[in-house]
C-alpha cells in the first residue's frame, strides 16, 4: 500500500511542478505551496557553525520531497549569529540545495525598516530565493497597521527576492494584523503570509479575503497543518519536519488529496512529538531528537541549554509513545 501510494505521491508532485513552472512563466507569483523544514544550525562543542555537520545533514533532506528549506528561522537560532555567519549559512545551503528547490531565507530585523532592507539584499546575494520577513516589535506600542504597512512595502519594494510575511506572536509578542495583510497581499512583490498564531478562523479569514491576490498561506507548524490545509493553506514551514520530513510530507499530500481520514489519524501521531520539539522543550529538544533519527542537530549556542535528564527521557516518550521510536 505504501509502496503505492509513494508512486501516487510521485506523480502528484510531477504534475505540481509542471503546474508551478507554467505559472511561473506566465507571470504568475513565486508558488511557495508545499513543506519546508526550519533547519537547525549546528555547533561544535566550542560553539562555532559546523559547516561539516550542516552539509552532512542537509544531503540527508534532499533525498526527501520538501519543495525547499527555510534558513535562520528560530531554530536556526538566528539570534545568537553574526550577520555574517548568517550570510555564509545561506550561502552554504544554497551550494548544496538542488536547483529545483527553494531556499527562504528568515530575515529579522528589530530594529528599521533600513536595516532590514540591508539584511535583505545581503540574504538575497547569499543566495536565498525568497524571504520571510518576520514583524518589527521592538517598539511594539507603536507598531500598528500603518506602521507594518510602511514598513514591509519598503521591504518589499526593494527586495530584489520575493517576499513572504511572517507573523510569528509567540516570539515577538505581536500578530501581524489582518487588515495590513490584506492590504500588503497587493503588492506584487509580497507572495504569502507564514502564520505561526495558530488560529485557524484567522487562517480561514485570510485565505477567503486574498483569494483574488494569488496570495498564498503557510501553517507555521505540524500542530495545526490539517486544519490549515483544511481551510486554504498551501503548505507548512514545520519544525518536526526536520525529525520526520517524509512523514511531515506525507501528512501534506494526503491533505491535497482530500484523504482526511487518513490525514487525521497521521496528524494525531505527530501532535505530540511536535509539541516536544516546539513550545514544550525548543530547540534542545529538536537538535537532540535530530541526532536520534540520523541528522546533526549539534549543541545550542549559549544561552541555550541542553536538557535535563528528566526533560530528555520524557522527549523520548513523546516519539516512542507515538510509534516513532
Amino acid at each position: 500500500m505504501f509502496a503505492t501510494r509513494s508512486f501516487t505521491l510521485l506523480c502528484r508532485r510531477s504534475a505540481a511542478s509542471t503546474w508551478r513552472n507554467k505559472s511561473q512563466s506566465a507571470g504568475k507569483r513565486l508558488d511557495i505551496s508545499e513543506i519546508y523544514p526550519p533547519i537547525a544550525t549546528p555547533f561544535t562543542q566550542s560553539e562555532d557553525v559546523d559547516y561539516q555537520r550542516l552539509d552532512d545533514s542537509l544531503k540527508g533532506y534532499c533525498d526527501l520531497p520538501f519543495r525547499g528549506l527555510v534558513v535562520q528561522g528560530s531554530n536556526g537560532e538566528y539570534p545568537y549569529l553574526t550577520p555574517e555567519e548568517r550570510a555564509e549559512v545561506v550561502k552554504r545551503v544554497k551550494q548544496t540545495l538542488p536547483k529545483d528547490k527553494l531556499l527562504l531565507a528568515v530575515n529579522v530585523s528589530l530594529s528599521s525598516t533600513r536595516a532590514t532592507i540591508q539584511m535583505s539584499q545581503r540574504m538575497a546575494d547569499a543566495g536565498a530565493d525568497c524571504l520571510l520577513v518576520v514583524t518589527p516589535c521592538f517598539y511594539r506600542s507603536r507598531m500598528d497597521s500603518q506602521a507594518l504597512i510602511n514598513h514591509y512595502t519598503k521591504v518589499a519594494d526593494s527586495s530584489s527576492v520575493p517576499v513572504v510575511l511572517y507573523s510569528v506572536p509567540a516570539n515577538t509578542g505581536l500578530e501581524l494584523p489582518v487588515d495590513a495583510i490584506i492590504q500588503l497581499s497587493q503588492h506584487p512583490n509580497i507572495v504569502g503570509l507564514k502564520d505561526s498564531g495558530g488560529y485557524i478562523t484567522r487562517i480561514a479569514l485570510l485565505v477567503q479575503k486574498n483569494r483574488s491576490q494569488d496570495f498564498q498561506v503557510l501553517a507555521g507548524s505540524v500542530g495545526f497543518l490539517v486544519s490549515a490545509y483544511a481551510v486554504g493553506a498551501v503548505g507548512g514551514v514545520c519544525a518536526l519536519a526536520n525529525i520526520l520530513g517524509q512523514q511531515v510530507c506525507d501528512l501534506a499530500q494526503l491533505c491535497v488529496s482530500g484523504c482526511w481520514d487518513e490525514a487525521r489519524e497521521l496528524q494525531y501521531r505527530l501532535i505530540e512529538p511536535n509539541t516536544a520539539v516546539t513550545r514544550q522543550y525548543g530547540v534542545p529538544a529538536l537538535k537532540q531528537a535530530m541526532e536520534w533519527f540520523g541528522y546533526h542537530g549539534g549543541v545550542c549556542r549559549s544561552l541555550l541549554q541542553p536538557l535535563s535528564k528528566a526533560d530528555l527521557e520524557q522527549l523520548q516518550v513523546k516519539f516512542s509513545s507515538n510509534g516513532w521510536l
